[in-house]
């Protein structure tokens, strides 16, 4: 399938030259881009869906936010531009190293990527979305299944540690991951975790240990591969695809801890 994939490719990029004419304008390229930074069409794609799926959380707004992987990762100071061939637009980013993105024809026509001033190995890129009201200390199961809707959209998926993981994606929708019991999108909190509550009107109930810590599965030889790589004890899974649990549920995060 690889072969096949990459003799397509090849194929498809030669036709594609013989199409340009010897005498075209030559175009001066921007910016180098890394294979993992962020496709600014897909992070538009995930923003079109949040308008489609609105009424998950009918007042939020969305944010996209960086989060670190690695443990001597600094967000502070971090910039972020969509680049592409002959376009560069500076993102501002808030102190909470969260974003928004311009809708721009030119970007979208030239593919353009979303590049950060930091490798972009080191970072963990989440959708946010937030509806007004919800209790310090809690959030909203509908937020939240909005943010893993937008965020499979995004691309913003890179907690897999096998080798082609990236033509995995190729075959990733969002329904397929957040509306499935094994769709192990991470959650972050923003502080170590003791324990997660789900409150539905009379209703409660404490998140299982394997809903914690990216389900305890985590080694050191894996661990790498995982957005949670220094992120491990804020992490959770939310049952999102559990509809028994009205969008309105609110989930209430018990803090570990820490060690005297």
């Amino acid at each position: 399938m690889r072969i096949l994939f990459m003799a397509t490719s090849l194929a498809a990029s030669c036709a594609a030259a013989q199409t340009v004419p010897r005498d075209a304008p030559s175009v001066t390229v921007q910016a180098v881009r890394d294979p993992v930074d962020k496709s600014y069409r897909k992070m538009i794609a995930g923003m079109d869906l949040f308008e489609r799926r609105h009424a998950l959380a009918p007042q939020a707004s969305l944010r996209f936010q960086l989060l670190p992987r690695w443990y001597d990762t600094q967000l502070d100071g971090i910039t972020l531009r969509i680049a592409g061939d002959t376009v560069s637009l500076p993102v501002a980013v808030a102190p909470d190293h969260s974003f928004t993105l311009p809708r721009n024809a030119q970007a979208w026509q030239e593919d353009a990527a979303l590049i950060a001033s930091r490798k972009t190995s080191t970072l963990t890129w989440r959708a946010q979305v937030r509806s007004p009201n919800v209790p310090d200390g809690m959030r909203r199961l509908g937020d939240l299944r909005l943010e893993c809707l937008v965020g499979v959209e995004a691309g913003l998926l890179s907690n897999n540690g096998q080798l082609f993981a990236w033509l995995g994606e190729l075959f990733t929708t969002p329904d397929s991951v957040c509306n499935a019991p094994d769709g192990n999108y991470l959650f972050f909190a923003g502080y170590p975790l003791a324990g997660v509550t789900l409150f539905d009107g009379n209703r409660s109930a404490n998140l299982p240990l394997a809903a914690l810590y990216a389900g305890g599965t985590q080694t050191a030889a894996t661990l790498r591969f995982c957005d949670c790589q220094v992120l491990l004890e804020h992490s959770y899974y939310a049952p999102i695809w559990d509809r028994s649990w009205s969008d309105e549920t609110l989930l209430s995060f018990k803090a570990k801890e820490p060690l005297e």
